[in-house]
Formats: structure tokens, sequence, C-alpha cells
């Protein structure tokens, strides 16, 4: 009914461009406007004001000759100003913006190596932002942010690069171990080296101990005793260890077969050698 009466409707954030007898004419902001047709006035097409994306996939190869695909997303909006620029002078501007990312793209890349391509990719994207801006202006089009999203190497060396990420993780892993397993064994020894020190010092306690009772022994026996000499102290005390011993050995459920010299005569061999070695020890010692 509208078109009828010659009366056009033009939507938020959208432009209509006015031609009459087929030239332009006018731009046509968003509201109601009155084209009378019998004059020849008409709407050639409408333009939209609003922030679109395009998202390009561009395959080149880096400085180090690996081949990636860099993913790009552009976004742009036309300019009301420049509405009939952005309407006359390009048919396809997806196509157009495309092909300047492949050119800035394809001419960036192969600069840098992999790894610098990954750590640039900001610099990147300034750069092909700017060749847009510089070019698509002409065109009534303005680059509002210009991002690469992604950077795929091919599968093969991405398969590699994780391999080599994965080597280098698990040798950092094995000299954490190595390290840990060096402390471990220096801790070992160090605790081994102080129990046989505490043990030695119990030993030569024990010792001492059992030394000072046996002379405290035959000096009381002696004492109490008269005519008895230290020999024959020492002689009653080794036999009554002696029998102790044996008494021992026989009350273990777990202890093994022993065959010592056994009756009164073994009695005092025994205890000669034992006398004899101590005697060679503070010998020895003096």
């Amino acid at each position: 009914m509208g078109q009828v009466l010659g009366c056009v409707q033009v939507d938020q954030s959208t432009v209509a461009i006015k031609e009459t007898f087929g030239k332009f004419d006018d731009v046509l902001e968003p509201g109601c406007h009155c084209l009378p047709w019998c004059l020849g006035s008409q709407v050639a097409g409408h333009l939209s004001l609003r922030v679109q994306q395009l998202d390009v996939r561009c395959e080149t190869k880096t400085k180090d000759n690996v081949f990636v695909t860099v993913v790009a997303s552009i976004q742009y909006r036309a300019l009301a100003e420049s509405a009939q620029d952005a309407f006359y002078k390009l048919s396809n501007t997806r196509n157009q913006i495309q092909a300047y990312v492949f050119d800035v793209i394809r001419a960036s890349v192969p600069k840098l190596d992999l790894d610098s391509t990954f750590e640039q990719k900001n610099d990147i994207a300034k750069t092909v932002e700017s060749e847009l801006e510089k070019a698509m202006s002409h065109y009534g089009y303005e680059i509002v942010q210009t991002l690469i999203v992604d950077i795929e190497p091919d599968v093969h060396v991405k398969r590699a690069m994780n391999e080599i990420n994965a080597a280098s993780r698990m040798r950092e892993a094995a000299s954490e171990k190595a390290e840990a397993e060096k402390i471990l064994q220096i801790k070992r020894a160090e605790g081994e080296a102080e129990s046989k020190y505490l043990s030695g010092l119990g030993i030569a306690r024990q010792r001492q101990a059992i030394v000072d009772g046996l002379r405290n022994s035959v000096l009381a026996f002696s004492e109490s005793v008269p005519g008895t000499s230290s020999k024959d102290v020492m002689d009653m005390v080794l036999v009554t260890q002696y029998f102790d011993t044996l008494k021992e050995i026989g009350a273990s459920s777990k202890s093994n077969s022993v065959f010592i010299p056994h009756g009164p005569g073994a009695v005092k061999d025994i205890a000669t050698q034992i006398r004899d070695g101590l005697l060679q020890g503070n010998a020895a010692a003096e």
C-alpha cells in the first residue's frame, strides 16, 4: 500500500539509496520517506550500517618453510556519510576484503619463522588492519577491528611440536626425579651415619657399664670374703655368666644349635682366655 502511495520505510541502522530515473539522487535515513514513483523516484537498494564480521582463512608459508593456515577475523561497517561509494563502487565487499587480507598475510608471514609468527600475531593483525583501512576507506567502509584468531601449522608439524614439548617436559621431570633421588640418598646416608654413631656410643657406654659393674663386684666380694684374690672373684663371675648364657640359649625357642666345650676344665680355659685378652688389651692401651 505504501509503495502504491509512494511511501517507503527505512529501518534503523540502515540507509536507502534513492535514484531518479536510474541516477543517484539521495541517501535516505531511517524513517518514512515519500518517493513519487510517477516522477521516476525509486529505492535502488538498502545498505546496512551495522558492524559485520568476515572470517578469512589464508594458507601461507613461514620463513623456515612450514605451511600454516592463518585465520583472521575482520570487523567492518559501511559509513553513512560515504553510503554512495559503499553502494556503487563495490559489487562484492567481502571478496574485496578477503583479497586484501590474503595479500597482506602472504607478504608478512614469509618473513617470520614459525615461532615468531605465533609471537608476533598482534603485529600481523595491525599490519592487516592498517592496509585494509587505507584501501577500504576509498570505498566508504571503515575497518573496526582486525584479529588473528588462530594460526594452524600443518598436522605433521603440529604433531612434531607436541612431541618436542613432551620430550622437553619428560627431560625436566627426569632431572627433577634424579635430583630428588640424590637428596634421598644423601639424607639416607646421613641418617645411617648418625645411627651408627649413636649405636657406637651405646655400645661403648654398655661396655663401660659392664666394666664398672665387674670392678664394683670384685671389690665388694674381696672385702666381704677375706683371703680371696681378684683372680678368684673374676673366675667365679665368669663361671656365673657362663651358666647364665647356657640357660638363655636353652630357654630360647628360636636359638640355633651351639657347640661349645663344656666341663670344669673348659670353664677354666674360657676364663683364662678372657683374662688373657683383657690383660693384652690393657697392655696395648698403656
